[in-house]
C-alpha cells in the first residue's frame, strides 16, 4: 500500500529537478564538450536531494503544517494583539533556521578571498552564524508586520514604498564604500534565500487562520503579502549588519600588504584564531606571502610544516577534519621546498606524487551524516518544540494526531539531513562545475577539476613550435584513451627532483575572444531560468490560485509565462553582472525604481500577486544551484564575488507580473465599458 504512495511522492520531487540538471549535464557535455568530474559522486548526491526533499516534504505536511494550521487558527481567538506578534516573530525566526537552503549561505564563503572582499569574507566565515540570525530576525519581524496587516486590512503598497525607497538608498550609499559595495549581493540574494517551503506554509497557515477570524478570510488578499515582507527585511537585516561590523575589518589590499605584519592586527578579526588564519594563507596564496605570516620568513615557516607534519592534532587544526590534507595540499599547491618539509626527503616526495596525484579524494559518509544531522536537529527541533509548546501552554489543547506529527517530525529530520548531504556531495559541486566552466565559452580558462600529474616524465618528449609572430612555444604529446593529445609545457609545472609533471588542462574559447561567447551565455542563462521556473510545483499552484482570484481575468498559463520569462532575464542579468563586473546597484537600482512607479499604479490586487511572485521562483533546488554557478563563474573571470543572480532572479518576475496585471486590467476594465454601453455605440 505504500509503495504506490512513495513512488507517487519520490516522482514529485523528480518533475521539479530533472528539468534544471539534464539541462546543464547536456551543455556541459554538448556545447562545452567536458564532461561531469565526479559523476558517480555527484548522482549519489543528486539522488539525496531528491529523496530528501520526499521526506522533508511528507514531514512538513504531516508533522509541522497541522500544528500551524491549528495555531493560526485558534491563537487569534484565545490570545491578544501582544502574544500573537511575539508568536510571528519567533515562527519566521524558527521557519527560517529550519529552511533547507538556508546553510548554503555558510558554505558559500570558502570562495571569497579575504583581501579582495574582508567584510563579506566576515560575514560568510567567522561570523556566518551572524548573518543567518540576521537574516532570521528579518524574516521574523516580516511575519509579524504580515500579520498586522491581516488583522487591520493594511495595504501592501506603504510597506513596499518604505522598505525598497529604504533598501535603494542603502544600495546607492554602499557604492561608496568597498567593503558594503562587495556585501550588496549577498544580502539582496538573502531575501530570496528566505522563501523557501517551510516558511511559506507556516506563516501562510497563520495568516490565513488570522483573516478567518476577523472575517477576511475570503477577501483577495488573504494569505498573500507575507511573502514580499519576508523578501525585503532580510535584506535590510543583513546590510545593516554589515554597517555594524564594516568598522572592525580592513578595507581591500593586495595579497602581500593582507599577510604583511602591520595589517597582522586587523587580519586576525576576520578569523576565529591563528591557527585557521594560517590555513587559509596556504591553501590560498603563494609562498612567498605565507613566509610574511612567520616572524622568521622562509626558513621559520619550512621547520613550522616539518613540526606539523609530525602532529596530527595540530595539522587538523590548521588544514581541517581530514588528517591526509595537508599532505594532498602539499602535492597540490606546495612549492618544492614545501614538499621535501612536509615528506622529509625527495624519495618521500616522489611516493607522495605517485599516491595522492591519482588517489581521489575520498568521501567521509560517517562525517557528513553527522554533520547534516546536527545541522537538521539543531533546525528541526527547536521549531517543533516552541510549536508544540505554543499549543499545549498558551492555547492549551492537546496534540492531535500525535503519532502523525511525531512520525512528521522524524521524516522533516531525515529528509533535511539528506537534502543537506545532497547539496553538499551533490547540487553544489555540479553547481561549481558548470558555472566554473562556462566562462570558456568566450575565454580561454583552466579546468582546474582535471589537474593531472604525470610520474616518470620523460624531458626529452617535448617538442616546440613557432608562432607566426616567431614565438617559441613548448609542447608534448599525451595518449589517452587510444587517442593522442598535445600539451603545452612550461617549465614551473616540472619538478626535477621527483622527475614528475603537473598541468592543468585548458578549455576556450570556445565561441571566439569576443561578444558572441557571451551571447551564448546569456541565451544559456535565460533558457535555465525560463525551463526551472516552468517546472517549479509552486508556481502552478499559485496560477491555479490568480486564476481563481481575478475570475478567470488573469489565465494561470498568462502568470506562468511571465514569471518563468522576468526569471530568465533576470538570470541573465545576473550573468552580464559577473561577466563584466557590473556593480549590482546599476542593475538592480532602476528596475525597483521602476516596480515603485508601476506599483503605485497597480491594483492592491496585482500588487499582492507581483509581488508575492518571486518567492515561487527561488526553491529549495534552484537557489543553491544558481548560488554555486554564480559563484563558480566568478572565480573563473576574476571577479570579486559572484553573488547577485538570486536577487535579479527576483526583481524581473515581480516587472513582468505587474506589467501583465496592468494589461489584464485594462482589457477587463474596456470590456466591462463594452458591456454596459447601449447598442448602437458607447454611454
Amino acid at each position: 500500500m505504500l509503495m504506490p504512495y512513495a513512488r507517487k511522492k519520490v516522482v514529485e520531487q523528480i518533475k521539479s529537478v530533472w528539468l534544471i540538471i539534464l539541462y546543464l549535464i547536456f551543455f556541459l557535455w554538448l556545447i562545452l564538450g567536458m564532461k561531469v568530474t565526479d559523476a558517480s559522486t555527484i548522482a549519489v548526491g543528486l539522488g539525496a536531494v531528491i529523496i530528501g526533499l520526499t521526506f522533508f516534504i511528507e514531514g512538513l505536511l504531516l508533522g509541522l503544517m497541522p500544528l500551524g494550521e491549528i495555531i493560526g487558527i485558534r491563537l487569534p481567538q484565545k490570545s491578544k494583539l501582544p502574544t500573537i506578534l511575539i508568536f510571528a516573530v519567533i515562527l519566521g525566526i524558527g521557519a527560517t533556521f529550519a529552511e533547507p537552503a538556508i546553510g548554503v549561505l555558510k558554505a558559500a564563503g570558502s570562495s571569497v578571498s579575504p583581501w579582495n572582499a574582508p567584510l563579506l569574507f566576515l560575514l560568510l566565515n567567522k561570523h556566518s552564524t551572524f548573518l543567518v540570525y540576521a537574516v532570521a530576525i528579518g524574516v521574523g519581524v516580516a511575519v509579524m508586520f504580515g500579520m498586522l496587516r491581516f488583522m487591520y486590512n493594511l495595504s501592501l503598497k506603504p510597506f513596499i514604498y518604505v522598505l525598497v525607497g529604504s533598501l535603494t538608498v542603502l544600495t546607492i550609499l554602499a557604492l561608496i564604500n568597498p567593503n558594503l559595495r562587495n556585501i550588496t549581493g549577498l544580502a539582496w540574494d538573502c531575501g530570496a534565500v528566505t522563501t523557501g517551503p517551510v516558511t511559506v506554509p507556516l506563516v501562510l497557515a497563520l495568516g490565513i487562520g488570522i483573516c478567518r477570524v476577523v472575517g477576511r478570510a475570503g477577501s483577495g488578499s488573504a494569505g498573500f503579502g507575507v511573502v514580499t515582507l519576508a523578501s525585503l527585511f532580510p535584506i535590510l537585516a543583513v546590510l545593516i549588519l554589515g554597517l555594524v561590523f564594516n568598522a572592525k575589518v580592513p578595507p581591500p589590499m593586495s595579497e602581500t600588504q593582507f599577510f604583511s605584519p602591520e595589517h597582522r592586527a586587523q587580519v586576525l578579526n576576520l578569523f576565529n584564531n591563528q591557527e585557521e588564519m594560517l590555513g587559509a594563507a596556504f591553501w590560498s596564496t603563494d609562498e612567498e606571502n605565507q613566509a610574511l605570516l612567520f616572524d622568521g620568513g622562509a626558513k621559520e615557516m619550512l621547520e613550522y610544516l616539518r613540526n606539523l607534519a609530525q602532529d596530527e592534532t595540530k595539522r587538523r587544526q590548521i588544514f581541517g577534519a581530514d588528517p591526509e590534507a595537508m599532505f594532498r595540499w602539499a602535492v597540490e599547491k606546495g612549492s618544492e621546498n614545501q614538499k621535501l618539509a612536509v615528506f622529509g626527503s625527495e624519495e618521500a616526495v616522489k611516493q607522495a606524487m605517485t599516491q595522492y596525484a591519482f588517489q581521489p579524494t575520498r568521501l567521509d559518509l560517517s562525517d557528513l551524516l553527522r554533520r547534516n544531522g546536527l545541522a537538521a536537529a539543531q533546525a528541526i527541533i527547536p521549531l517543533t518544540l516552541f510549536l508544540i509548546g505554543v499549543l499545549l501552554f498558551i492555547i492549551r489543547t492537546k496534540l492531535p494526531r500525535a503519532d502523525e506529527i511525531l512520525l512528521g517530525i522524524f521524516f522533516a529530520l531525515l529528509g533535511m539531513m539528506l537534502f543537506g548531504l545532497g547539496i553538499e556531495i551533490g547540487l553544489g559541486k555540479l553547481g561549481n562545475q558548470v558555472g566554473g566552466k562556462l566562462p570558456a565559452l568566450f575565454q580561454s580558462i583552466q579546468v582546474s577539476d582535471q589537474q593531472q600529474t604525470i610520474i616518470n616524465f620523460d624531458r626529452e618528449a617535448v617538442q616546440a613550435a613557432i608562432t607566426p609572430e616567431g614565438e617559441k612555444q613548448h609542447f608534448f604529446y599525451i595518449q589517452r584513451d587510444g587517442k593522442y593529445e598535445s600539451i603545452p609545457f612550461h617549465e614551473s609545472g616540472y619538478d626535477p627532483k621527483t622527475n614528475s609533471y603537473t598541468f592543468i588542462p585548458t578549455k576556450g574559447p570556445l565561441f571566439g575572444p569576443g561578444l558572441a561567447g557571451i551571447i551564448v551565455l546569456l541565451i544559456f542563462a535565460f533558457l535555465m531560468g525560463y525551463g526551472a521556473t516552468l517546472a517549479e510545483p509552486a508556481l502552478n499552484a499559485l496560477g491555479y490560485t490568480v486564476e481563481e482570484m481575478t475570475v478567470g481575468t488573469f489565465k494561470k498559463s498568462l502568470l506562468m509565462q511571465a514569471v518563468a520569462i522576468g526569471v530568465g532575464a533576470g538570470i541573465a542579468c545576473g550573468m552580464a553582472k559577473i561577466v563584466w563586473s557590473i556593480p549590482l546597484a546599476w542593475l538592480l537600482v532602476p528596475p525597483y525604481l521602476l516596480l515603485l512607479l508601476v506599483t503605485w499604479m497597480s491594483t492592491e490586487e496585482f500588487v499582492n500577486i507581483g509581488w508575492d511572485s518571486a518567492g515561487v521562483t527561488t526553491g529549495p533546488v534552484t537557489v543553491p544551484l544558481v548560488l554555486a554557478m554564480g559563484l563558480g563563474i566568478g572565480s573563473q573571470v576574476g571577479v570579486i564575488e559572484g553573488f547577485g543572480i538570486l536577487a535579479m532572479a527576483s526583481v524581473c518576475p515581480i516587472l513582468t507580473v505587474l506589467s501583465v496585471g496592468l494589461y489584464v486590467t485594462r482589457q477587463r476594465k474596456a470590456e466591462l465599458e463594452d458591456a454596459g454601453s447601449p447598442p448602437g455605440g458607447r454611454r
